[in-house]
């Protein structure tokens, strides 16, 4: 292979290695976020027992995992369906894009879920 073509294969390889690491959340934290208020209008299981939130344009958001981790869909109905939310949701591909995972999730001010420590 001539020095040039190695050169890029090394480049590519690398980004695509930052790309993949920045992709994975791994501890969220206020800094890193974006604060999105909505109206829960829809509250329902889906994926690996995520407790999925829609808002009234259809954007969906998830806990992941949040029925193994002792919440469900009825309790969380009562809590915040109808209600305004504010969800704080981890930014990645070194901040140019939101995750629709919930980091935080706060109804009148009441923190419901956290993955801040």
């Amino acid at each position: 292979m001539k020095k040039p073509i190695k050169y890029i294969v090394v480049l590519v390889v690398v980004l695509v290695i930052a790309l993949f690491i920045d992709w994975i959340i791994i501890k969220p934290t206020i800094y890193n976020c974006e604060t999105v208020e909505i109206t829960a209008t829809k509250i329902y299981e889906g994926g690996e027992k995520d407790v999925f939130i829609q808002a009234p344009n259809g954007d969906s958001y998830y806990i992941n995992r949040g029925l193994e981790q002792g919440f469900t869909i009825d309790e969380m109905k009562k809590e915040i369906k109808n209600k305004k939310v504010t969800l704080h949701l981890p930014k990645q591909l070194f901040g140019l894009v939101t995750s629709n995972h919930i980091a935080q999730l706060t109804c009148r001010q009441k923190v419901i879920y956290t993955e801040f420590k």
